[in-house]
């Protein structure tokens, strides 16, 4: 049996890992998922990434905005609100509160994060492993103006969500990733992996505060086996989402070949671009990475899939190399 495992944020990661289930339905696919997005509100934990992967892979999630449940109402977000209590720009549904409710009782009674993630998976059975980056608390905030001419952090969500990343971002931190260890499995499964992949997350925020926690670049690095990531970036934009917002924090250009020399070669075996990116290949390619352009849209379910293919197809090509 194929053993994959992939390092996944939240909307792009879920529809690719879904692709790949559908291109490698034999395969066992770990997942190690970030955890940086994860904040606190109205006394729960709330894992944005781990849960959109858990909703998505196992058909509860809200398919047109590709977050939150299917079906949501927000009565319980509206009574607050009408008591004064916020956020009110963090859209917390009924549904999807009564997994928090379940992770936060199950924290305070001493459970990891990593037996907690396992124990919701049971209930939606996405056809992986997912596994948090690690049980330890990580959070990434973002470095703005503060509006009186100094500067201030701000949680990614608050960011992400409540500017919208409409203001310079000076500097991204993953808060508590030094002292962070890998969660329980997360580096035997990359010493067991036949493949290691970069859906088309955020480099910096998703991908990124993964790496970011000591131990995992490493384990990927000496794994021995193919590294092949797929480019969030399309044309000079971000698919999806502010990412190009995060990458000018760290100095990248929005460009595939960039994000490619971002992450290095030290890293990277493999980098798949857009067909509107072909120019990007050279650049890559004369960076010591392996590099194809193939359609790395994720229109549907099936266009998912061709690229999960397209992606094993070049791993199977820098291993026989």
């Amino acid at each position: 049996m194929r053993r994959f495992v992939v390092l996944s944020g939240g909307i792009g990661g879920a529809r690719f890992l879904r692709g790949l289930r559908r291109a490698a339905p034999d395969a066992e696919i770990t997942v190690i998922g970030n955890t940086g997005d994860d904040i606190h509100l109205f006394g729960l934990k709330v894992c944005p990434d781990l849960d959109t992967v858990m909703y998505t892979l196992g058909g509860g999630i809200h398919e047109a905005q590709g977050w939150g449940r299917a079906d949501e109402t927000f009565t319980v977000k509206e009574e607050l609100a009408a008591y004064g209590v916020g956020p009110e720009w963090f859209g917390l549904g009924d549904r999807d509160f009564a997994t928090h409710i379940v992770r936060t009782q199950m924290i305070a009674a001493g459970y990891p994060l990593s037996a907690v993630t396992e124990a919701l998976c049971k209930r939606w059975e996405p056809g992986v492993r997912l596994l948090p980056m690690t049980d330890d608390r990580v959070e990434t905030h973002v470095l703005i103006d503060d509006g009186d001419g100094g500067r201030k952090a701000v949680h990614f969500q608050e960011y992400w969500v409540r500017l919208r990343a409409a203001v310079p971002a000076h500097a991204v931190i993953p808060v508590g990733a030094e002292q962070a260890a890998p969660a329980p499995g997360v580096l035997e499964a990359l010493a067991a992996a036949d493949v290691i992949l970069f859906p088309p997350s955020n480099p910096v925020v998703s991908v990124g505060t993964i790496l970011s926690v000591p131990g995992i670049r490493e384990g990927i690095a000496n794994a021995g086996v193919p590294v092949v990531g797929l480019s969030p970036i399309i044309g000079d934009a971000p698919v999806r989402g502010m990412a190009d917002k995060v990458l000018a924090a760290v100095g990248v250009p929005a460009t595939a070949a960039a994000v490619a020399q971002h992450y290095g070669s030290g890293l990277l075996d493999g980098w798949l671009v857009d067909t509107v990116d072909t120019e990007a290949v050279k650049v890559v390619e004369a960076d010591g990475i392996r590099c194809r352009a193939v359609p790395l849209l994720m229109t549907d379910a099936d266009a998912a899939a061709a690229m999960a293919r397209e992606a094993l197809a070049l791993a199977e090509e820098v291993r026989t190399a």
